[in-house]
């Protein structure tokens, strides 16, 4: 059955491609849509590295669309959402009607507060009081016309998608006509059948194909509130950042603004001594959090814990007295809407302060201060028990990456999002693979509980990286973790002798904003070239820039070192800066660190290290796009080649040709240079093709 599965998804493969001029057939790309059809076919779950080239989107939607089945596709971010479904979904499944005889469909799906709220903006019965009594006052006036104008949009769009706004919106004039899942009013809005986000869920509920992201899936799977439709199978994407997207959806947080908040919302609500206690509570939060440090709290004193246990019980009576009063108000839809909203604030309120004061799970509870604002948060140390035990074991899942092995190893990847490494096996293989014993598999799998049996496969990259491309490590800079000062003056120096080698033509990869704009204005006062800098405009205006303009570089940071695709001679040299492990003062990750010590294991290894070597990949990952792709990537951390953990990390690398000294390197971008071809069209920047739209 499975076979015949993955010979109809090749069929339907080579329709597809047919329909697009000069594609290429991938080998890799062949052996993933085999496995993933296999996969969907036998409902076991399948891990897939697919290196950069391979066209794994392509891979997992045809055998998706051919299945049979309903599947979410997930993503890590939106602008991977936009490119399926604005470039490759349209063009799939128009090839793909005559092999299956119909034509598939398929639909986005966004979180509520991506779309206009009609309740929020017009200001009905339902709507939050958010800053309006200041919307049009002396400097909020700017705030006041964009929501004006965002109003008069509402009245002419039909989707309400903020993406679709032909014009700037800032965060905070969106705040003011959208909601959160958690403000919404659901069945007792007046607005319902009207609603923008509604009508989106219904369409997605009858699509073959729904294209989700990461956070929309965890909040589906997690909260028991269903988001999105039932399905058979879950394609996560970029799957490596998943675990990330369901540790936020599972922390919780509070602060002294939400907390005043939800009080002021049931003031005249409830009793007058439910009153007093909830002021009392919300006067505690206050306090506590205006002494608590930002950081990680290894244990809550006495009496913040009696603080939060003192919001926790009296927000669940208010809950409870509004819950009863509502029934003498039914017939009454604006003070129905009064007490849904008040309702929803304290139920908030009210599960962040029980979470962080009694865990369910081993978590970790930290501060964070952000401007004027500081919040009490409580994440769970590990996420993979919970996926294990949910997504993972009802729903088929196929979960994809071109950076999912450690060390070539699945290992860390299956435990991360909490499958058994006992219960894999590899894709087409029959024996145990990595020292796995027999015995203790056949133990794993037939227990009373199985684990859900998985495989993986690793399909490569098409791009031949030994001939296209470079590594090299600047061996001999000082160590950045311990000569930080001279390590920064020696990158400097370096650095305007390899972007003038290259002639331009630069993407620098930085691991602190500091480090980015020290670095960009070493080089802007050594050389001419146009250097772009992230912040002083958009991401997206700064990579058309970069990508349309052959000598400019691009200087980044973190969000940088993934998601950036410029094929062509735009980007021939690759620069990161350092190892980018996390902050050391990562209240999470100190939290985790600690427990793997508690427990006896090694922190660096379990902790620090995995993520590191992921954006390390990631980050190197932007140089070669494309088979015609030349360039070379440099490392500026002698510890990528001189600490014991180098190995794991280099691994984790593409197969670059590895080059040994400055001047080769320095000879070899001097000639990439020389035979650059002229940049690829990249067509009109970001904000003209809003304003076409």
């Amino acid at each position: 059955m499975a076979q015949v599965h993955a010979e109809k998804a090749l069929r339907a493969l080579d329709a597809a491609l047919g329909a697009v001029p000069g594609s290429q057939e991938r080998p890799g790309q062949r052996q993933m849509v085999q496995a993933v059809a296999a996969a969907l076919a036998t409902q076991e779950h399948l891990l897939v590295q697919a290196g950069t080239g391979t066209g794994k989107s392509l891979a997992y939607l045809v055998p998706a669309l051919t299945s049979g089945k309903r599947v979410v596709v997930a993503t890590a971010t939106k602008a991977l959402q936009a490119q399926l479904v604005d470039k490759d979904l349209p063009r799939l499944v128009t090839a793909l009607a005559p092999v299956l005889g119909r034509t598939p469909t398929y639909a986005l799906a966004k979180g509520r507060g991506n779309y206009l709220c009609l309740q929020q903006a017009h200001g009905g019965p339902g709507a939050r009081a958010d800053e309006q009594e200041s919307l049009f006052d002396g400097p909020q006036s700017s705030l006041g016309a964009q929501v004006l104008r965002l109003r008069e949009w509402g009245e002419q769009t039909e989707t309400g998608d903020r993406d679709e706004v032909p014009f700037p919106v800032p965060d905070r004039a969106w705040r003011q006509v959208s909601v959160s899942a958690r403000e919404c009013l659901g069945a007792k809005c007046p607005d319902r059948m009207d609603c923008f986000s509604e009508k989106a869920r219904e369409a997605a509920r009858w699509a073959d194909i729904v294209i989700a992201n990461h956070t929309l899936l965890a909040l589906d799977v997690f909260t028991g509130v269903q988001v999105l439709p039932e399905r058979d199978a879950v394609v996560l994407d970029e799957a490596h950042e998943f675990a990330d997207s369901v540790t936020g959806a599972l922390s919780h947080e509070l602060s002294g603004a939400d907390v005043k908040r939800a009080v002021a919302a049931a003031a005249d609500l409830v009793a007058a001594a439910t009153l007093q206690r909830l002021e009392e509570a919300r006067d505690g939060v206050e306090g506590i959090l205006g002494v608590l440090p930002p950081g990680w709290v290894p244990q809550l004193d006495r009496h913040s814990l009696d603080v939060l246990g003192l919001l926790d019980v009296t927000a669940g009576a208010a809950v409870s007295e509004i819950t009863r009063g509502s029934a003498e108000v039914a017939d009454d839809d604006v003070e129905l809407a009064r007490r849904e909203r008040a309702r929803g604030g304290l139920s908030a309120v009210l599960e962040a302060a029980r979470e962080i004061g009694t865990p369910s799970v081993p978590s970790a509870v930290y501060v964070v201060a952000d401007g004027t604002t500081t919040r009490l948060r409580v994440s769970p140390l590990r996420v993979g028990g919970a996926l294990g035990s949910t997504l993972f074991g009802s729903t088929t899942v196929i979960a994809t990456s071109a950076t999912l092995t450690l060390g070539g190893s699945f290992r860390h990847a299956a435990a991360e999002l909490g499958l058994a490494w006992l219960a894999g096996r590899p894709v087409g293989d029959r024996a145990e693979p990595d020292g796995r014993d027999p015995v203790a598999v056949d133990e794993v799998l037939e227990r009373d509980d199985p684990s859900p049996r998985w495989r993986h496969l690793d399909v490569g990259s098409p791009f031949d990286y030994s001939r296209q491309s470079q590594l090299w490590v600047a061996r001999s800079l000082p160590d950045p973790g311990r000569s930080g000062v001279s390590w920064a003056r020696e990158v400097d120096e370096l650095l305007v002798e390899l972007v003038q080698a290259a002639g331009g033509r630069t993407l620098a990869l930085f691991s602190s904003t500091a480090a980015a704009t020290r670095a960009a204005a070493a080089v802007r006062a050594a050389t001419d070239l146009p250097i772009l800098l992230q912040g002083e405009d958009s991401p997206g205006a700064l990579q058309h820039r970069f990508a349309a303009e052959a000598r400019t570089c691009l200087f980044g940071t973190r969000s940088f070192w993934q998601g950036v695709d410029t094929p062509g001679s735009a980007c021939q040299l690759v620069v990161l800066d350092r190892i980018p492990f996390g902050h050391v003062e990562d209240p999470l990750s100190k939290a985790r660190l600690a427990a793997a010590a508690a427990a006896g294991r090694n922190g660096f290894l379990e902790v620090t290290l995995p993520p590191a070597a992921v954006l390390l990949a990631q980050g190197a990952g932007r140089l070669v796009r494309s088979t015609t792709d030349r360039g070379v990537v440099v490392v500026l951390d002698p510890r990528l080649e001189t600490a014991g953990y180098s190995g794991v990390l280099l691994s984790s690398l593409p197969p670059f040709y590895r080059a040994r000294s400055k001047e080769a390197v320095l000879a070899s971008l001097r000639a990439i240079d020389a035979d650059a071809p002229p940049v690829l069209a990249c067509g009109p920047p970001p904000s003209e093709r809003r304003r076409a739209g």
